[in-house]
């Protein structure tokens, strides 16, 4: 139950939630249209792994100190997801997108047969994406701590 109670968490899981919702919001201004699907998935911009690692890290930072050994576990795992975030989903995503049109040319070739499904080609994030996710889960956290100060 404590964990009702941890602003770190709960921070953490705001900056996710407006960062997806953003996405949402980014999505419907250049689409015109809802997709709510997008609410959950990954990729895009704001990288929402970005900003919920960014304001745990933040906020532990805020918490415990920006000196203390749990703000440098929290840093190393931003760290890490960020890195992740550009680096193998990314290119996974890439992939998947090439395979999708390997796929499409094969079908008008064979003109038969199974069509399987396309790959998800959204998995990871630019550099851009995620440094927007990143500053936008600090801001969060900052503003999380300091308009709610804790007791």
């Amino acid at each position: 139950m404590e964990l009702l109670l941890n602003q770190v968490f709960w921070t953490a899981m705001a900056a996710n939630l407006v960062a997806q919702t953003l996405k949402l919001l980014l999505y419907y201004r250049l689409e015109g249209r809802f997709q709510w699907a997008r609410f959950l998935e990954t990729g895009g911009m704001p990288s929402s792994h970005s900003a919920t690692v960014s304001a745990l890290a933040v906020g532990v930072g805020l918490k415990e100190g920006f000196g203390s050994t749990l703000f440098a576990v929290a840093a190393v795992l931003a760290l890490i997801v960020m890195y992740d975030a550009t680096g193998i989903r990314r290119a996974a995503g890439l992939h998947a997108q090439l395979l999708n049109q390997l796929v499409q040319e094969l079908q008008e070739v064979l003109r038969k047969g199974p069509a399987p499904g396309p790959l998800k080609e959204l998995l990871g994030h630019t550099y851009l994406e995620v440094l927007v996710g990143a500053l936008l889960g600090a801001l969060v956290a900052l503003l999380s701590f300091y308009l709610f100060p804790a007791a």
